[in-house]
């Protein structure tokens, strides 16, 4: 299971970022990325670096697992989860790739204070409105049960706290400056990562697309 997880991980990041990428680029001349936002030791700066460590973190929990650094927790360790673990990680991967493009050219990673995009209300980001770090968050799920390490787990708490953080700080605040009214509506109708959870009327600060 931890090579497949690794596996995984590689078209994960084949499809997620570099071919994603550089269908930004054929269509606008522009990768999409827009680095780490924030003054170092920031909240927006901590969002952004502990997303990369988090991804880091969670290559490397298979590794350690294949080379029997560490061993899996007992009571995870049933086929069943792990088999259920595959499922979600092909899961995400696909649901990841739609909502990337669903969002067209809007579509970045990073937040870039100084441009606006259009704010994406069709498609997935009718039903949620971030579904491309949900279905990164069913990924990451999926790998963790394929290889339930303590290193796994740590890898999914700091990625899903790290999302949490450029959502609310970075994000939405973002979203509310450049889109008003109209991001506030959708806030009301729209959960935030799951169907009609977290329709909050954008009381807190808003995003802008950046995944």
């Amino acid at each position: 299971m931890a090579v497949t997880a690794l596996i995984l991980y590689l078209v994960f990041a084949v499809l997620g970022f570099g071919w994603r990428s550089w269908v930004q680029y054929r269509h606008t001349g522009s990768t999409g990325f827009r680095g780490i936002n924030g003054q170092p030791g920031s909240l927006e700066w901590l969002a952004g670096v502990g997303f990369i460590v988090s991804i880091i973190v969670g290559v490397a929990a298979p590794v350690l697992q294949y080379l029997r650094l560490t061993a899996p927790i007992d009571f995870l360790q049933d086929p069943w989860i792990q088999s259920l673990g595959t499922v979600l990680a092909l899961a995400g991967i696909v649901a990841t790739v739609y909502a990337q493009l669903d969002m067209g050219e809007s579509w970045r990673i990073g937040v870039d204070p100084s441009e606006t995009t259009t704010l994406v209300r069709s498609g997935v980001f009718g039903l949620v409105r971030n579904p491309i770090f949900s279905a990164m968050l069913v990924f990451a799920g999926g790998v963790t049960l394929m290889t339930p390490n303590p290193v796994a787990l740590l890898a999914f708490v700091v990625l899903s706290t790290t999302i949490e953080l450029q959502v609310r700080v970075v994000e939405e605040p973002y979203l509310r400056r450049t889109h008003g009214q109209a991001y506030r509506d959708y806030c009301v109708a729209v959960g935030r990562f799951v169907p009609v959870v977290g329709c909050d009327g954008g009381r807190q600060e808003p995003i802008t697309r950046s995944h």
